[in-house]
């Protein structure tokens, strides 16, 4: 076993969890100095030196999901679920600089144009469903309820509006038909080029501490931008093929191979209901295709991830925990990011 997972480091100066619910601006310049200091104080080795690899899987840690007030705020049972999840994942990596390779952040990257966003729908007074409490089912489609709003096909098919109506529709059957979530209409977020699609300010500075320390390059995966399917999962879109049977989407192919390949991946981020499980589902069909061994080197770090939960109006925590019930079944490990990783981190070397 690698002699750097018994080393737990202490957390830098520099961090300050009262600060992590916050939206600031990284000092990178100060960051850097830092952590060349940081590298020499405690013989931080470059990454391409680790005998095991290990990966840092972190799922939209974006501030639409993770700052009080903004658009998707994921509170969990506590109402504050995120900022506390954030909090140990902060320290987590700090902690363990010298244990993992890679970082990879996924970004949820949405556009207004998208079939989850309330304006590519409208019902018979033209107006646009409700965001965050409104379903669209095929039924609802067949009876009128609501349509495809015409003006989107201008960006979306080039201006041809029953091609859009048709994808529309075989987008919300597909969904019905493979048992997934109904076409939720979410609140505009994880919009490209806004305050909400960046990192949360603490995850981006211990990011960045992490790449310069190990030498080891920031990896970020976009996953969202189709305007004609949702994206909860990094690796694989919720609906493939068109209405005429062509594609859509593609799997991350590349990703999941990249995956298969490290030591150990550790995964943690938001929501737990939706974006993480998703992503772990998809990983571990991935997985039952190839060998089903491989699901012990995936460990889940349950308390840095909360559930969508929506008081009066929606909760997904059993959801979330059936989900990851099924997970450890499979032989995936779920873990506390607060208990050293040397005791429950198993690679080989």
């Amino acid at each position: 076993m690698d002699s750097n997972i018994n080393i737990q480091l202490p957390i830098p100066p520099h961090f300050e969890a009262t600060k992590v619910g916050e939206v600031w601006r990284v000092t990178y310049q100060e960051i850097a100095t830092l952590a060349h200091f940081w590298r020499k104080k405690y013989h931080i080795q470059p990454a391409s030196t680790d005998k095991a690899r290990v990966c840092l899987l972190l799922i939209d840690v974006q501030n639409t999901f993770c700052i009080p007030n903004f658009e998707l705020f994921v509170g969990g049972k506590s109402g504050n679920g995120a900022v506390e999840d954030n909090v140990r994942l902060c320290e987590f990596i700090y902690h363990n600089l010298g244990v993992i390779t890679s970082i990879i952040p996924t970004m949820d990257t949405h556009k207004a144009m998208q079939i989850f966003h309330p304006v590519f729908w409208v019902n018979e007074a033209g107006e646009h469903p409700i965001p965050a409490v409104t379903n669209i089912t095929p039924d609802d489609i067949a009876k009128g309820i609501w349509k495809v709003n015409p003006a989107v096909a201008y960006s979306v098919t080039n201006n041809d509006e029953n091609l859009l109506q048709k994808q529309a529709y075989n987008y919300v059957h597909k969904l019905t038909q493979n048992g997934k979530y109904p076409l939720t209409i979410w609140p505009y977020h994880s919009m490209l080029g806004g305050i909400g699609h960046a990192l949360v300010s603490a995850i981006e500075e211990a990011i960045f501490f992490h790449n310069l320390i190990r030498e080891s390059q920031t990896q970020f995966e976009i996953k969202g931008n189709n305007p004609l399917t949702e994206n909860y999962s990094v690796l694989s879109p919720e609906v493939l093929e068109g209405f005429d049977k062509n594609p859509i989407a593609q799997k991350n192919t590349a990703l999941i191979e990249q995956l298969l390949e490290f030591d150990a991946v550790i995964i943690a981020g938001q929501a737990k209901s939706h974006c993480v499980a998703w992503t772990i589902e998809d990983l571990l069909n991935e997985i039952q295709q190839v060998d089903i061994k491989q699901a012990q080197k995936i460990y889940i770090l349950e308390d840095c991830t909360s559930p969508v939960v929506v008081p009066e109006v929606v909760d997904y925590t059993e959801t979330a925990d059936a989900a990851f019930t099924k997970f450890a079944a499979s032989g995936m490990h779920l873990v506390k990011s607060s208990e050293p990783i040397s005791k429950w981190l198993k690679i080989k070397t």
